[in-house]
């Protein structure tokens, strides 16, 4: 194609406007996409942050219970230490068990509740 040739080549006014409209729509679209990316992402950083505050509560819950649970152990081997028959080391026995299942409940119960409301703050739309 000759020097004339190339400086008189021009684009349809239509294909031109076609063309730009276009572009206009996949600029949009990718700004769209982009904003959208963006509120999933802090979207699911509110809920990781929701767990990791869930998550947090059971777990120091859940070593207060432990240790709850290693303290009331111990006190129950020195008693038993103590114990001067085997009837002192049957009712010891005795009540050790009876405490340890109730607070066995108790702690299944809020262990509960705290897992629901992990579960439930998780689950919670961002308002």
């Amino acid at each position: 194609m000759s020097e004339e040739g190339r400086a008189r080549f021009e684009i349809p006014k239509d294909m031109q406007s076609m063309a730009e409209a276009s572009f206009a729509q996949a600029r949009k679209a990718f700004e769209n996409f982009l904003s959208s990316a963006q509120q999933a992402a802090t979207s699911i950083e509110d809920r990781n942050a929701a767990v990791r505050a869930g998550a947090k509560d059971v777990s120091t819950k859940a070593i207060a219970f432990a240790e709850k649970n290693v303290s009331a152990s111990l006190d129950y081997a020195e008693s038993l230490l103590k114990a001067k028959d085997l009837t002192e080391v049957m009712r010891l026995h005795s009540e050790y068990v009876q405490a340890q299942m109730r607070a066995l409940t108790e702690q299944a119960s809020e262990m509960g509740q705290a897992l629901s409301r992990a579960a439930m703050d998780a689950a919670r739309p961002k308002t």
